[in-house]
């Protein structure tokens, strides 16, 4: 790997181990303190630096022993080699469980089970299964494969027909984008529960309510598929770049309110007070997080940029036990 070299750890996973990993489910359970679990995301770094950014904030998060850590995985496959050696080496490098993301973008079906097939030799065996956005507009049309899938239902059961795999799947607290409405949305959740899904992961929200409304729906549909975790998504803001990029991510608008306290927090100048709007972010992500807490969310998944620090900062707030403090920037 070029770039800088990932510092060794102590708690190395040795390959033996790669046949006993876990599923997300199960290390939700395995959690006894009295704090919710959390989880992070990360993303292919783009080049050498990025890569050396990420494995900071890798052992940064190590030592804060998360209930899991998932890596993306870029649209069409563009990252398709990169997202496979790293989450490898997140397996057998580090003590954290990996999950991989797998979509179903721009793959025909062998294409896919090759892919699947790959992460398994890595030792990966819990995956995010997606149908995945459209490379270059994540809101475009979306056309399948000739040889592919058409909905995330199908692709749950082909890896699961493939062998010992533990498989979550997405869920769209507003619906997703290209529903007609939002019982349909939920239908389709229930089927990709109902094809061997164990847990789904919302897209980021900012409004606690559509994470309870989605909850209930689900529910309400299918009480069995229900009961799985419904593992809610935050992204704490640290600038106004990053709301722009919040809402390509979940292709939404930002509730009014809360484009407000960030607007209130940049001020009038030309440059907008970007430690002010950082520091009114980590506050709303805060909030958003100690009411899912106290509604019984299973785990709180935050979206991290690969940066530790904004992260860090909210569990710090919400008053979790002797975490590492973070030093990257973000």
């Amino acid at each position: 790997m070029t770039g800088e070299r990932r510092p060794e750890t102590s708690g190395r996973r040795p390959t033996s181990f790669i046949s006993r990993t876990p599923s997300v489910a199960q290390s939700l359970r395995d959690r006894t303190g009295h704090e919710v679990p959390f989880s992070v995301e990360f993303n292919p770094p783009r080049d050498a630096a990025g890569e050396a950014r990420l494995w900071r904030a890798v052992r940064q998060f190590e030592r804060m022993h998360p209930a899991f850590v998932s890596m993306t995985y870029g649209a069409g496959g563009s990252t398709k080699d990169r997202t496979v050696r790293i989450t490898g080496e997140l397996a057998t490098e580090t003590t954290l469980l990996p999950v991989a993301h797998l979509t179903a973008v721009g793959h025909s079906i062998a294409e896919l089970r090759s892919l699947v097939g790959s992460y398994a030799d890595s030792g990966i065996r819990n995956l995010l299964v997606l149908r995945g956005d459209p490379p270059g507009d994540p809101l475009g049309e979306w056309h399948k494969h000739p040889s592919g899938v058409e909905y995330a239902d199908e692709l749950v059961r082909i890896v699961r027909d493939l062998g010992d795999f533990h498989v979550g799947v997405a869920s769209f607290p507003q619906g997703h984008h290209r529903s007609p409405d939002l019982d349909h949305d939920t239908r389709h959740l229930a089927a990709k529960l109902r094809a061997g899904a164990e847990y789904s992961i919302t897209q980021m929200f900012f409004d606690v309510e559509h994470y309870l409304r989605l909850r209930d729906r689900v529910v309400a549909m299918d009480p069995v598929e229900g009961a799985k975790p419904i593992i809610p998504e935050l992204m704490p803001i640290t600038s106004l770049r990053t709301v722009q990029r919040a809402e390509e991510l979940c292709g939404r608008t930002l509730p009014p309110a809360v484009m407000a306290r960030l607007q209130r927090a940049a001020g009038t100048a030309p440059e907008e007070d970007r430690a002010a709007v950082r520091a009114e972010g980590i506050q709303i992500a805060t909030e958003m997080a100690q009411r899912l807490i106290d509604e019984g969310a299973p785990c709180l998944h935050f979206i991290t940029l690969n940066f530790a620090k904004a992260t860090s900062e909210v569990l710090t707030n919400l008053g979790y036990g002797a975490h590492t403090t973070a030093t990257a920037v973000a």
